[in-house]
């Protein structure tokens, strides 16, 4: 596996000064993870020592093995609602010491699976859940989110039936203002104003700011005699490496429940590194940050602690407090270090509604319109869209999560197998070929027949693509010779070779001969040695459609 680290030990360990960006970007850093990992460990129902645990572990590896300069790995909202959404689908999810157990060994199977992916060389996976359906993904898993803070914001008791579908808890708490906590309301709304103040200066951690501030005023004026809920009493942090201890049948369920965490994290991970670096001009190697997430899930894992993954918000927040290198993310452990190891007992004093609202803060992004409306306005992949977004407001987070998965695999396969296939014509005596239309001046060439599929040749679209080729075969009389260019297949499965062979023999049946151009060099090597007489003759396959074209005029003479 491990060949992907060969190098890493090398850019890791050269030691170089801490620059002053670093260090303002680290303190920034630092600033917005301690309250999001407090609120984190809430949406996953874990205390939070297991969010603090992953939060270190995923700075540390990733500040040592990492690629960006500026992602910032920790527990995110979204992979801690997944996982807990996971685990709560398993028969007797509810005893809270399997409900941990379970956890960490989904932590632990999909660290393992995103290490898999990375010795196969599967970085480019991500890739196949579209851009749209991550946005209205990230949308509606973010509305949700806030939606589920609201009752420790107002202060409002929820009826068992409405604690947990975001929808009814919404109504529910907008239709019953009469039961809302004034003193809570009151600190919410503070804590928001004062959040919402301080974000005027980038480089202020304003969430951390509004906690220091709100656990002074519960010193101070005596909150919880007025009835507004504190986060209470936290145990010291302990790193216990660990393995769940789970009977086959829970590890196997986990292990089908992980992929869609493994797609999360690394779709998400890799769209904040991706983002970052096209926009300072950085290079990364996808298999290469995909390893290193698998490494930073699976020490959070054995050390008890929670998923973790590069979150947008902290990634983006690190660049623009000016971070120059991965040593922001060394910084920002350094200091949480100092704070946990001197703040970590007056925690208990925080205020629910204050961490209500610094979740809510830290979702701002996420509920932006603006990426949506884009999208909108270019009338592309609207479906897909509206898709995610009703996917997950209305089957929750883990089943929205992968209807999500399945709307991109879907609308992938869909675009594969309804391929279009053009006629090539030449460009008067350029040896070019192009597509025909009425304004290149392309013809065609009399007796012969070029086509070229546009997608790429596999089971899903090999069978397609023959239908229609010998449709158009069919519509061309006194037709002697067809060359099909493959430029658009890098390689062949065995579905494609079978069908073109059957195209080979129907044309052979009517006294047509098939030709291939444009065949590169590992769709050569295959057909050569499966087919060698027939489609794997040198006198069949060329480099070009114009030495096609000329070999096919020696066949009609």
């Amino acid at each position: 596996m491990f060949g992907l680290f060969d190098n890493l030990p090398q850019r890791a360990v050269v030691p170089r000064p801490v620059r002053a960006g670093d260090w303002v970007a680290g303190l920034c850093v630092a600033g917005i993870l301690l309250p999001e990992a407090v609120a984190y460990a809430g949406l996953a129902r874990l205390p939070v020592g297991y969010a603090l645990t992953a939060m270190l572990v995923g700075l540390a590896v990733y500040a040592l093995f990492g690629g960006s300069r500026f992602a910032i790995v920790s527990p995110t909202s979204s992979t801690a609602t997944l996982s807990a959404a996971a685990v709560l689908s398993l028969p007797g999810a509810g005893a809270g010491l399997f409900y941990g157990q379970a956890l960490l060994a989904l932590v632990l199977l999909a660290g393992a699976l995103l290490c898999l992916l990375a010795w196969g060389r599967q970085g480019a996976l991500s890739a196949f859940v579209s851009r749209p359906v991550l946005r209205g993904f990230a949308f509606a898993l973010a509305l949700s989110i806030v939606i589920k803070q609201l009752p420790d914001a107002l202060g409002l008791a929820l009826p068992p039936e409405v604690a947990h579908e975001p929808l009814p808890l919404l109504l529910y708490a907008l239709g019953h203002p009469q039961l809302w906590h004034g003193p809570s309301v009151a600190v919410a709304l503070l804590a928001g104003l004062c959040i919402g103040c301080l974000r005027r200066w980038p480089r202020v951690p304003a969430a951390m700011v509004a906690i220091v501030l709100a656990i002074a005023a519960a010193a101070l004026l005596d909150l919880a005699g007025h009835g507004v809920a504190e986060v209470g009493a936290l145990p010291p942090l302990r790193f216990a490496p660990g393995w769940p201890q789970l009977p086959l049948a829970d590890w196997l369920q986990l292990a089908e429940l992980a992929f869609g965490l493994v797609v999360l994290i690394f779709a998400e991970s890799w769209g904040s590194m991706r983002t970052l670096a096209l926009a300072h001009g950085d290079r990364l190697d996808p298999n290469r940050e995909l390893l290193v997430l698998g490494a930073c899930n699976l020490a959070s894992g054995l050390l008890q602690g929670m998923p973790v993954g590069a979150g947008f918000s902290a990634s983006a927040a690190n660049a623009a407090a000016g971070a120059l290198s991965r040593a922001a993310g060394a910084v920002a452990l350094g200091v949480i270090v100092l704070v946990l190891l001197l703040a970590l007992p007056a925690l208990h004093l925080l205020p629910r509604p204050v961490l209500a609202v610094a979740v809510i803060g830290a979702l701002a992004h996420a509920l932006h319109p603006k990426p949506l409306l884009a999208l909108w306005r270019m009338n592309r992949d609207r479906l897909l869209l509206l898709g995610a977004i009703a996917a997950v407001l209305l089957l929750g987070v883990l089943h929205g999560m992968l209807a999500a998965i399945a709307l991109s695999l879907v609308a992938a396969l869909k675009r594969f197998s309804q391929p279009v296939v053009h006629e090539l014509g030449e460009l008067g005596q350029s040896r070019n070929f192009v597509v025909i239309n009425n304004g290149n001046g392309a013809q065609a060439v009399p007796g012969l027949l070029v086509l070229r599929p546009e997608e790429p040749l596999f089971f899903a679209s090999a069978e397609r693509v023959v239908a229609d080729v010998l449709a158009q075969v069919a519509q061309r009389p006194g037709l002697q010779c067809l060359v099909l260019s493959l430029e658009e297949s890098s390689d062949l499965d065995s579905t494609a070779v079978e069908c073109l062979q059957e195209l080979a023999q129907r044309l052979r049946e009517s006294g047509q001969t098939l030709l291939l151009s444009r065949v590169k060099e590992r769709v050569r090597e295959l057909l050569q040695a499966w087919d060698p007489q027939g489609l794997g003759a040198p006198e069949r396959m060329f480099w070009s459609v114009a030495d096609a074209v000329q070999a096919s005029r020696s066949l009609r003479t």
